[in-house]
């Protein structure tokens, strides 16, 4: 299933420009937001599963994140080892994790102001989290999944890095978390684990690879998170950037008001963010 977060509206796309809005579909039972079906993601999936939906012509408007109000929005740093190796770090014995603040999310084609001249692209696949977990093990970890989108960890680098580490403030400026366009369910997918993942910035290409080179993959990560934290429907999780982000590369290339960054990650879709000048 590929579900998207259209006027504020969950709908399934079905293709073509066509999709089913899940609240008229259902007579009311579910939605119609997106955030109201990953309390009930088991009793929504088997809905859709058993009823014969009708498709109809969808009309234009914004496509918000597929997570709209997350109550939780984790961040995992260095689980690429060339992503590792071009910081200058070594790899963590465990998922390297911080917060981003759920009010930085916005969906695609988002307009990002840029607060300063050192703001850096890094795309990510993205989980979104469909049932509660807490000590869950890394076998079930994809059955507490609900989907994957694509997502940028927008950094602002002064701020990440000062004061011994400022991780969670300098990820999380207004717009700093973009994700969409959609929400794929990994049945869809021909093998989750393994996505090409790629980052352009004004149509070049920065960052390219293949989820199969996480360190810690998603099953690992709801694991590893779940061991300590309960995971909540709805939440969210970056998992981590690839090698060639702006700030290693000699000299530094950060964006820059009127950069438009491409995220693409195969089988779920290209997330495109527009960069603007900040506020004066």
């Amino acid at each position: 299933m590929r579900l998207a977060n259209l006027n504020d509206r969950a709908v399934i796309l079905t293709g073509a420009g066509n999709g089913i809005d899940v609240a008229s579909a259902s007579g009311g039972r579910f939605g119609p937001g997106v955030d109201s079906l990953y309390e009930r993601w088991g009793e929504f999936r088997a809905w859709e599963a058993a009823s014969a939906l009708a498709p109809t012509p969808l009309g234009p408007g914004p496509t918000g994140p597929p997570s709209l109000r997350p109550a939780q929005v984790f961040g995992i740093g260095l689980n690429y080892r060339d992503h590792a190796a071009e910081s200058g770090a070594d790899l963590p014995a465990m998922a390297a994790t911080f917060t981003k603040f759920p009010t930085c999310l916005v969906g695609d084609d988002a307009r990002v102001p840029l607060p300063s001249d050192q703001v850096d692209w890094e795309v990510e696949l993205v989980v979104v989290v469909g049932a509660r977990a807490h000590r869950v093990g890394e076998s079930d970890g994809w059955r507490h999944v609900a989907g994957l989108t694509v997502g940028q960890d927008l950094s602002e680098r002064r701020v990440q890095f000062a004061a011994g580490g400022q991780f969670s403030l300098g990820k999380s400026y207004p717009g700093f978390g973009p994700i969409g366009p959609v929400l794929v369910t990994p049945d869809e997918l021909g093998d989750p684990d393994d996505l090409e993942i790629t980052c352009a910035v004004n149509g070049h290409e920065m960052q390219r690879s293949r989820t199969s080179q996480l360190v810690f993959g998603v099953p690992r990560l709801i694991a590893e998170l779940s061991a300590i934290v309960s995971l909540l429907p709805g939440d969210v999780i970056f998992t981590g950037t690839p090698a060639g982000v702006g700030f290693t590369r000699r000299p530094p290339v950060l964006l820059r008001p009127g950069d438009v960054i491409t995220s693409t990650i195969e089988g779920i879709g290209t997330l495109t963010t527009h960069c603007l000048a900040g506020d004066p």
